[in-house]
């Protein structure tokens, strides 16, 4: 039925093989040991998964290798779909105010935390390459748990920039590219100390 669904039985196989594993990569001969299919169909399906999206590929040691891409933008669906823990990824795709929450909590906790926003796959709209912003003198141990409690959440990896404030500041005056993409798109902000955002 779902592979009729999704026009192969082999784009079926591959699918639950990186969805269930993100963060691995896999080369062509390896994926057609582990899926059981031909390598040239094996091959097609890779091409048309990586023109869509779904996937990316690296060289390493004259080896191509792909693994899922968690920032496509159905990353969240195909994992409740093909993944083998589908409660635990629908409630993670069910973004509610709990988990928002639960997210602004872990990161207001932080101590010496100035100015905290999110953005990226944390906020509907938005196209940045950043999820979270944080600013302030802060130690990389409580980011890193923070961090941690909303890649749970989200079931998949965060990108995440600590800036210093002087830095964050001096970044925003002379409009650094950097800044300024992220503020020009959709974000969220969940601590402003100083009310730097709204001085622009």
């Amino acid at each position: 039925m779902i592979d009729a669904l999704f026009g192969s039985k082999t784009r079926v196989k591959l699918l639950h093989l990186f969805l269930n594993n993100p963060g691995q990569s896999f080369y062509v001969r390896e994926i057609t040991r582990k899926i059981d299919e031909q390598i040239n169909s094996v091959r097609r399906e890779l091409s048309n998964m990586l023109e869509v999206g779904v996937i990316t590929s690296d060289s390493a040691d004259n080896k191509l290798y792909y693994q899922v891409n968690q920032r496509y933008d159905f990353y969240i669906p195909l994992r409740a779909i093909f993944g083998d823990k589908i409660s635990e990824v629908q409630a993670a795709s069910d973004r509610s105010n709990d988990a928002t929450d639960e997210y602004s909590m872990a990161i207001r906790a932080i101590p010496g935390l100035r100015l905290a926003l999110l953005a990226g796959v944390l906020v509907r709209g938005s196209s940045s390459a950043v999820d979270v912003l944080l600013v302030g003198n802060l130690s990389s141990l409580k980011v890193r748990s923070a961090v941690k409690i909303i890649e749970r959440g989200e079931g998949r990896d965060i990108n995440y920039t600590v800036l210093s404030y002087d830095e964050f500041y001096y970044r925003l005056s002379v409009r650094d590219r950097f800044i300024t993409e992220i503020l020009n798109g959709k974000y969220t902000v969940l601590v402003d100390k100083d009310n730097a955002l709204s001085q622009q």
